[in-house]
């Protein structure tokens, strides 16, 4: 048979796990039935909302949203902030029942993957009845809901899956594109954002369909290669395979034993900035982001200790990896002498597949509505490319941060 791939979702993820959570804490009040909203701290008027529900959204509350506008809104909107830790085990769990179902999976974010379903297919009557056993095995089993989508490419699953919601079962083949996909706005398609649309926008591309029949060159002039990935996305072309292969069994990671033991935190954190360099480094020269990162200590007594995390959006950034090592550190560390610090990296995925950024991926708000002055993504990729380029011309002593050089014995 055709490859089939299923693209499964779950529903306002953050927010139908804090419900979960607190009704099992004795809660009397679901929040997924009422004006609710996950977000950053109230307190400190900063944050974006990052899951909303049902009820909230009739408020016309949309995700990515200042908080303080959502609660102009909604007077009464109940806010709940994020626990990181509690998503991270909702998704172990969800990713362990899918695994039982087919071992083939792809994550590509705390709450979403692939399925390679043609594997499986000899055991169910119907993709799409394999598509309804899962979602109601998922809210069955754990108590939340999913959507799944379902076609031959996995762009257009990941479409699939972003049609109307919850708890419900999608197709979008190849051949269904012109009829479902096409007439949706050209905001709907999967990774055209703000700034793509007011682009287009002003070619008169108003919905996929549009996008979709215009010619790819001026798509490109335009937008770049950007424009003709969005080209190629809006005519279901996507050659890109569900990646099977379990990325936990590889790595790439370096450690180093100290000349002398680390009594502060400072320190320690030079000592980190150092290893994620050459990590993100090696992660780059690979072509690879990962997924997760762990930071293992040794104390002079040997006692070894170690710490990791599931980041929201793959990355190879020195800066994102240097800051999440030092924050698992930070956790962890119980103030005895480090004689061995490390950094690993896991769950790898390749640079040419395409990234979803996650809402903590946009710049933070200020209270007046300006956006921090934090340097963007793209302007820390462009640090990266630098710094590697000179690295690899004149050796890898070319350039050294500064805040390195104090490390450093004369010469």
């Amino acid at each position: 048979m055709d490859k089939i791939i299923f693209h499964i979702d779950v529903n306002s993820a953050y927010l139908s796990w804090s419900a979960l959570e607190k009704l099992h804490n004795g809660s009397p009040v679901d929040l997924r039935t009422i004006p609710a909203i996950i977000g950053g701290d109230m307190a400190k008027r900063h944050g974006v909302v990052l899951a909303k529900s049902i009820p909230a959204k009739s408020y016309g509350i949309v995700t990515g949203e200042p908080i303080v506008n959502a609660m102009r809104k909604c007077p009464g909107l109940t806010l709940e902030s994020p626990d990181h830790e509690l998503y991270d085990r909702r998704s172990k769990e969800l990713m362990h029942l899918l695994s039982d179902i087919c071992p083939d999976i792809e994550q590509v974010s705390v709450d979403e993957c692939y399925m390679d379903y043609t594997p499986i297919h000899r055991q169910y009557p119907s993709p799409e009845a394999a598509a309804h056993l899962i979602k109601d095995r998922v809210r069955d089993e754990l108590g939340f809901t999913v959507n799944v989508g379902i076609s031959d490419r996995k762009i257009l699953a990941k479409m699939a899956s972003d049609f109307r919601k919850p708890d419900l079962v999608h197709t979008l083949y190849s051949c269904e594109i012109q009829e479902k996909m096409w007439p949706l706005p050209v905001s709907s398609l999967f990774m055209c954002g703000h700034s793509s649309v007011e682009a287009l926008r002003k070619l008169e591309i108003l919905t996929i369909g549009d996008l979709a029949r215009t010619d790819r060159s001026i798509v490109e002039a335009h937008l770049k290669s950007h424009g003709a990935l969005l080209w190629e996305y809006a005519n279901g072309i996507d050659a890109s395979e569900v990646l099977t292969v379990h990325a936990d069994a590889k790595g790439i990671g370096n450690s180093t034993t100290l000349s002398q033991d680390a009594v502060d935190t400072e320190t320690a954190h030079r000592v980190l900035l150092a290893l994620a360099e050459s990590v993100s480094g090696r992660l780059r020269a690979s072509r690879q982001s990962a997924g997760m990162i762990s930071t293992e200590i040794k104390y002079n007594t040997f006692k070894k200790v170690s710490h990791q995390t599931t980041l929201l959006t793959p990355t190879n950034q020195t800066d994102t990896i240097y800051r999440t090592a030092c924050g698992l550190f930070d956790e962890i560390w119980d103030g005895t002498p480090v004689r061995l610090l490390g950094i690993r990296s896991s769950r790898l995925v390749s640079c040419e597949e395409p990234v979803q950024l996650s809402l903590f991926d946009l710049p933070e708000v200020a209270p007046s509505g300006i956006s921090r002055k934090e340097p963007s993504a793209h302007k820390k990729e462009q640090l990266d490319a630098a710094l590697d380029a000179i690295r690899a011309r004149y050796g890898a002593d070319a350039v050294v941060r500064g805040s390195l050089l104090r490390d450093r014995p004369p010469k």
